[in-house]
């Protein structure tokens, strides 16, 4: 073969295959696709399944990860998003996946209290499938516009102005060395902008089923429109979701994301999520002078102390903090449980995350904004 760009269609296809598993952890060496698509030719097959078989023959997908490996293959050939198989887990406590496979243990959470209005605490993993979406324009307007009007602060570096802060010393003597000793203008330095890391948080409890897709494939076009994004879901668990945003492809980063969140459209242990976050140093270091920006409708089964001093240590990490929830695209909304209520005045910005259009204009509009001015901040 001369090169990916000289086969035909279907061929191109087979070859996309082991670089699609690489994206999800799976070592398959270059000599391992050679294989695969030789045994592919050889075999001639009949079949779909024959493409199956030549792929485990050749690729060799571990034994433990025989039925992700299926639901990938069903993924790519067949454009299903099945469900992957996962091991049950009944533990009570929050646990925190990083991309990777990391797994962390953080601090022992308090017991459970009754919060929230329709949210529940019982863990339900599994995987979520996902369809196209229709909002697909407004993104696109949204990448175009993110890299001059999303949120920006002073940076380390500085580079050469007409006028500035700082004198340019070593340009200044080169300057004077030409000039026998004269520097007829001072050139000057100045810090360049840089645009702030947006952390985003998502909800991804059963109360939150009917945004989940449109929330994730925001999150995607707010990681390639950033300059430093970092993306979780909150539910029972905390997910580290970065690596999935990476990939190009929407439809390929919504599969990773189904296959790395166990714990789509189950419970809802906002404050304990929080907290785990917080917990791990490298994740609250994420937080530290960014713009924060919590997608969800706030209905917490844990008890609201532990939610609202997540919420508190948070706030005084971050340069802003914004809570968008579908319930504010009604303009009656106000807060009614316990714990979204106590955790209001720790709020910069509490706004409608009902769709696409209303988070790309909020994100869009922080950029506008200079410190912080939320007058019911406690601070």
């Amino acid at each position: 073969m001369s090169g990916v760009a000289s086969m035909s269609a279907p061929a191109r296809h087979l070859a996309g295959f082991p670089p699609f598993l690489r994206g999800f952890g799976f070592t398959i060496s270059p000599e391992q696709t050679v294989a695969f698509l030789e045994a592919v030719e050889l075999l001639g097959p009949g079949s779909i399944e024959d493409v199956r078989r030549a792929a485990v023959a050749t690729l060799s997908p571990p034994h433990e990860r025989a039925g992700e490996f299926d639901g990938l293959f069903r993924a790519w050939f067949h454009g299903e998003f099945a469900p992957v198989p996962r091991e049950s887990d009944d533990e009570t406590e929050i646990r925190v996946h990083d991309e990777g496979g990391a797994t962390y243990e953080p601090p022992d959470a308090p017991d459970l209290g009754e919060s929230g209005q329709s949210a529940t605490a019982a863990e339900m993993l599994g995987d979520r499938q996902f369809r196209a979406e229709t909002s697909i324009e407004r993104l696109r307007r949204f990448a175009r516009e993110a890299p001059e009007r999303l949120p920006r602060r002073r940076g380390l570096r500085r580079r050469r102005a007409r006028r500035g802060e700082t004198v340019d010393l070593p340009r200044a003597l080169r300057t004077a060395v030409r000039h026998g000793g004269d520097t007829p203008v001072l050139p000057w330095r100045r810090r360049t902008p840089r645009q702030r890391r947006i952390l985003l948080l998502v909800d991804v409890s059963g109360s939150m089923k009917e945004h989940t897709e449109s929330t994730l494939r925001f999150a995607h076009g707010l990681y390639h429109a950033a300059e430093r994004m970092e993306g979780f879901t909150l539910g029972t668990r905390l997910t580290r979701v970065t690596g999935a945003l990476r990939l190009r492809n929407p439809e390929a980063a919504l599969v990773k994301a189904s296959v790395l969140v166990p714990d789509f459209d189950g419970g809802t242990r906002i404050g304990d999520a929080l907290a785990a976050f917080l917990a791990v140093p490298r994740f609250a270091g994420f937080a530290r002078g960014a713009a924060v920006v919590v997608l969800s409708d706030g209905l917490e089964r844990g008890g609201p102390d532990t939610m609202t001093g997540a919420v508190a240590r948070l706030s005084r990490l971050a340069w802003r903090v914004s809570w968008l929830t579908p319930l504010a695209a009604d303009p009656e909304f106000r807060p009614e449980t316990t714990a979204f209520a106590a955790i209001e005045p720790f709020l910069d910005d509490l706004g409608d995350g009902s769709s696409p259009e209303a988070l790309c204009g909020h994100l869009l509009s922080l950029g506008r904004i200079r410190g912080r001015t939320s007058p019911s901040h406690p601070r």
